[in-house]
């Protein structure tokens, strides 16, 4: 699990969510009569405000069958910084709107770049506001720049450009009492890949609703990569900081 693969997809999928207190929300009363720009609208009210946050991470990645589970320090300021840290500090993380970097001293070696490696490795184009999108549990593409289409399936609101490429094919799922995003796929089926995030649970934090449990199912061709991802321990706008040094005499590797 120290290969750079892991250590990419770890960092990547990590950003939650806040509060000493916490309390899984059960869905109220569904609402199905809304339009497209209604759903929307309701949606983008859910939308979490914070400046910090920090939380323990609980990690179960499994590829292509093969399992392991860890538990790391997280930490984000919103628009920003997210930042992770492993167990006595052998494998700290760093990701800003700018780049994405990491180092791993059971190896000795650290990472530093841009985005087109995570996004070739999830099969869509990625920067930092899309990936905390995606880990606040918001929809990836902002909703309000696009046109969209829905309708009522399987007990949920489907949004999908009206537009949809053949090449290219996004979904959004909507939940009818939260108003949370309960699912978002991305498939480019030419290309034999596919990225789902589904949030399992959310959490009701300083009236706020937030994920609680989540998982990300990235595939391509035959290779099929699972997280699941656990927020625990979590709290909101206290000072924190974002240490991030690369040791001396470290390799540098390329993804």
């Amino acid at each position: 699990m120290s290969k750079p693969i892991y250590l990419l997809l770890s960092t990547i999928f990590l950003l939650s969510f806040s509060c000493k207190s916490s309390k899984t929300i059960a869905g109220g009363a569904e609402n199905y009569t809304l339009s497209t720009k209604e759903v929307i609208k309701a949606n983008t009210k859910q939308s979490p405000d914070f400046k910090t946050l920090q939380a323990k991470l609980r990690i179960n990645f499994n590829k292509n069958g093969k399992s392991q589970t860890n538990t790391v320090t997280f930490r984000a300021k919103k628009d920003e910084v997210l930042w992770i840290n492993a167990p006595f500090s052998v494998i700290r993380a760093l990701i800003t709107p700018e780049q994405v970097g990491f180092y791993n001293k059971l190896d000795n070696t650290y990472f530093e770049g841009d985005f087109s490696y995570l996004s070739k490795l999830l099969g869509t184009e990625l920067d930092f506001q899309k990936v905390q999108n995606l880990l606040l549990g918001e929809a990836i593409f902002n909703l309000k720049d696009g046109r969209y289409d829905s309708s009522v399936n399987d007990q949920v609101y489907v949004l999908q450009p009206k537009n949809q490429k053949a090449l290219f094919e996004i979904f959004f799922l909507i939940d009818p009492s939260l108003f949370k995003v309960q699912s978002q796929q991305i498939s480019q089926p030419k290309e034999f890949r596919m990225l789902q995030i589904d949030y399992l649970s959310h959490q009701h934090i300083d009236k706020q609703i937030l994920p609680e449990n989540v998982k990300v199912i990235a595939v391509e061709g035959t290779d099929e990569t699972i997280i699941n991802l656990e927020f625990k321990g979590i709290a909101l706008n206290d000072d924190l900081r974002f240490p991030f040094k690369i040791p001396s005499g470290f390799k540098k590797i390329e993804l």
